[in-house]
């Protein structure tokens, strides 16, 4: 590098000035090449839902609480007995049974033309850009031409069976988890649903399915335990029910056929029988009793969720950025022809 050659600002200006004409024109090519690149992409709405869960935090943690939450860790999380804390749910959306479990919403757009489930709208409804067509018919021409894997995809009764997806369904899902977006904000727990869709009627009514469909699941899972104990209890009601009529009628039928009978043998077994309605009696209260328990423990266990931004549909589209993709391409045009045109002072400096 020779560091006594100095580039002249005003030479380098004169310079560019002087090819006036040949930057009118790269940028004349530019303007045209980005827009027909960019305007032929589908343009996509996005739609938000902002929630806040109820969660376990047996302890704040105090100032050790406050320290670790100002650098990004929550330790109510950490000391939580529930498994399935807020961290997670970016996990549980992302599975393939959550997933495919949104296949079946139906969904309108808003012209209202489209009127199917979320499965046909993204594989048959889709805007595609033109100029990807003829390389996607290419690589499906390819495929067929090689042997074909054995394919699963669907379940029991025709569904679709999220173990065993097909390779097109496999790749769906794939593709979704960058329309429909979970992200946790760590300091606070605000959950924030994003979904991305060609259609702003679609985009708000998926956002809002999608946050109704992450509440049933994480209720499900909070209440499991509850439900499984109210049904247990529910049924052993049923049984001591059945018990204690059985008693009754046993005592009752016995009573009405000895009613003027004096023998103590007949005395000795009614009170018998009337002392083993009276314990099914106690039975059937004590099991209604746990009942009641078990059914006040799942509404405890049934987390709450505030709303803080609800779905609404979005008035302008989010993507494709069209003009700052389009002033990026001449921005970058305008440096690459400059580049070529002091490409000799360029070559000068560094020899």
């Amino acid at each position: 590098m020779d560091t006594n050659h100095y580039i002249d600002l005003r030479d380098v200006w004169k310079q560019l000035r002087s090819h006036k004409r040949l930057f009118l024109k790269v940028w004349g090519v530019t303007f045209v090449a980005a827009c027909a690149w960019i305007l032929p992409v589908p343009r996509t709405y996005k739609a938000e839902v902002m929630l806040a869960p109820e969660t376990e935090n047996p302890t704040s943690g105090g100032a050790l609480g406050s320290l670790a939450s100002s650098f990004g860790f929550n330790m109510g999380a950490m000391m939580s007995s529930d498994a399935l804390y807020p961290m997670l749910y970016p996990d549980l959306m992302s599975s393939n049974d959550f997933i495919v479990g949104l296949w079946s919403i139906p969904v309108r757009s808003i012209d209202g033309k489209i009127n199917t489930d979320y499965y046909t709208y993204l594989t048959e409804h889709q805007k595609k850009t033109f100029y990807k067509v003829p390389f996607k018919a290419l690589m499906k021409l390819l495929k067929s031409l090689l042997p074909k894997p054995e394919t699963y995809g669907a379940g029991e009764d025709g569904k679709i069976d999220p173990f065993f997806l097909s390779e097109e369904q496999a790749k769906l899902v794939k593709g979704m988890e960058s329309l429909i977006v979970c992200s946790i904000d760590k300091k606070t727990d605000v959950i924030t649903i994003t979904v991305n869709d060609q259609d702003p009627y679609i985009a708000a009514c998926l956002a809002d399915s999608v946050c109704q469909r992450l509440q049933d699941r994480i209720t499900a899972y909070r209440t499991s335990k509850a439900r499984i104990d109210a049904e247990h209890y529910a049924e052993l009601v049923e049984e001591s029910r059945q018990a204690y009529e059985e008693a009754l009628r046993k005592f009752s039928e016995f009573s009405d056929a000895h009613r003027d009978a004096q023998l103590q043998a007949v005395r000795t077994q009614s009170e018998r029988l009337e002392s083993d309605a009276q314990m099914k009696f106690t039975t059937y209260n004590a099991m209604n009793t746990q009942l009641e328990a078990a059914k006040a423990r799942v509404q405890e266990r049934t987390p709450a969720f505030t709303i803080l931004q609800g779905a609404s549909v979005p008035v302008k589209p989010n993507s494709p950025k069209r003009m700052i993709f389009i002033a990026a391409m001449l921005l970058l045009a305008t440096f690459g022809t400059a580049l070529y045109i002091l490409r000799d002072e360029i070559a000068k400096y560094f020899q």
